[in-house]
């Protein structure tokens, strides 16, 4: 990988040698605390690529891979060469950059991905993987990652987090993650037992609406406990409206005795939690962070045989902008907002939610997540948020992924900013004496002093 990769002109240059060595704050991931405690040395890059990253699996089905090599049971290496075959070809696409960025990055290996020199980068990164004896924590070490906050749903038991953090060989931070997504899908099949099981491990009885709100505040208090300083919603569906708390209590009353509910009551119910999680997160003084505008799981055929978190989720369609302001409003008026990133996986949201950002203290867009993190989108973020508010209160990065070779991503983002700056700087829109700062408080300062 060229060290001017992506790095168009000399003040670019100038910044990304400041940029490259700033530490990481992923704010927002998927990596097993398990993977991380547990520090199994790697056997094959094959694993490492192809057993969590949602990504390539994505990218291998669009190149009609048959699922055997993706999802199934077929040997790491023969997935390797089909996903090398998949990659060959995907021109634009940003896994054709990070994936040769990992290699260079992680392996050392130069060599440009194809199916006819699949073996040969199959060797080599193996032969690397031995000698160094590569394992989880050597690559969030190797990366310089300093704090990594994990998603962990509000039932979790944190044991992996718990003992990481009482392995004294460890110095980087494991931060678990406070996801409600579970509590608020109430239609699904197993939401009574999901409700048994809040139930067992906050030691409330869950009759009412009251007492699941006491049960919740329970649990927050144990995540925060264990060094929790993140909260997240990533479901489908954002609502239009905000029950009372008596409405409110008779819906979840109403689910509690198996009944079903109409799809307002349904935005109602989902309206009241977020005000309450709105004003927990406030007096906890967390970062809540709204993911918006996706589907999850829209191949039926494929989640009833394989079931979710495969790489089948979609861009969902751009929320309501009047329901955001909405719910914010409230919230404010209710608590004060909590520090809010929101993240839309609808290009079509972004210039709205850059302006109701500047409408509401503590809001912020978040980073260009999921679909929207190719080298267009994250420039598109990027020049959207300068245009509507001030760049340098923007959080940068983060790798939402399950695969901590993506971390080379981050090196992706942090060259694309500093080549925007250096066009900027260059063209005497922006001044070089703060150039260098603005990349240290994107890349790192702001998340170090909200985390």
């Amino acid at each position: 990988m060229k060290s001017t990769y992506l790095l168009s002109n000399k003040t670019a240059k100038r910044l990304y040698l400041k940029a490259k060595n700033l530490p990481i704050i992923d704010y927002h991931c998927h990596i097993s605390p398990k993977e991380i405690f547990e520090d199994k040395p790697y056997t094959d890059i094959g694993k490492i690529w192809l057993s969590e990253d949602h990504y390539k699996w994505r990218l291998m089905r669009t190149a009609g891979i048959d699922e055997e090599y993706i999802t199934g049971s077929a040997p790491y290496k023969e997935k390797f060469i089909k996903y090398c075959s998949a990659i060959e070809f995907a021109a634009g696409n940003p896994l054709y950059h990070w994936s040769h960025m990992e290699l260079s990055r992680f392996f050392g290996i130069e060599t440009t991905i194809t199916e006819a020199n699949a073996e040969k980068i199959w060797d080599e990164a193996n032969a690397y993987i031995a000698k160094t004896k590569m394992s989880p924590r050597k690559l969030i070490e190797s990366s310089n990652v300093e704090v990594l906050c994990t998603t962990d749903d509000l039932t979790d038991d944190l044991s992996w987090h718990k003992k990481i953090a009482e392995d004294k060989t460890f110095a980087k931070k494991v931060l678990p993650s406070f996801r409600a997504d579970n509590l608020l899908l109430v239609r699904r099949n197993n939401y009574l037992e999901y409700i048994d099981t809040l139930r067992a491990v906050s030691g409330v009885t869950i009759a009412s609406l009251a007492d699941l709100k006491e049960a919740i505040s329970k649990r927050l208090d144990f995540f925060c406990s264990m060094g929790c300083r993140c909260a997240d919603i990533g479901m489908p569906l954002f609502p239009n409206r905000i029950a009372n708390d008596e409405e409110g209590d008779s819906i979840f009353k109403n689910l509690l005795a198996g009944e079903s509910i109409t799809d307002d009551q349904y935005s109602g119910f989902v309206g009241n939690i977020y005000l309450f999680l709105g004003k927990l997160y406030k007096e906890k003084d967390l970062i809540s962070q709204w993911h918006i505008s996706v589907v999850r799981n829209p191949n039926s055929i494929f989640f009833e045989k394989l079931g979710g978190d495969l790489g089948f989720d979609c861009v969902g369609n751009p929320i309501n902008g009047n329901d955001i302001i909405m719910m914010l409003d409230a919230i404010n008026r209710n608590s004060g907002v909590p520090k809010t990133v929101i993240y839309s996986l609808n290009e079509a949201n972004i210039a709205q939610l850059a302006s109701i950002a500047g409408s509401f203290p503590n809001v912020k867009c978040g980073a260009a997540w999921w679909f929207c993190d190719h080298k267009r989108g994250i420039e598109d973020e990027i020049r959207v948020i300068s245009e509507y508010g001030c760049l340098g209160e923007f959080y940068g990065m983060l790798t939402d992924s399950r695969c901590l070779l993506s971390y080379a991503r981050h090196d992706y983002f942090r060259r694309i900013l500093c080549n925007i700056i250096g066009e900027w700087v260059e063209k005497g829109e922006f001044s070089p004496l703060s150039a260098e700062k603005l990349i240290s408080k994107i890349c790192y300062e702001n998340i170090k002093n909200a985390i």
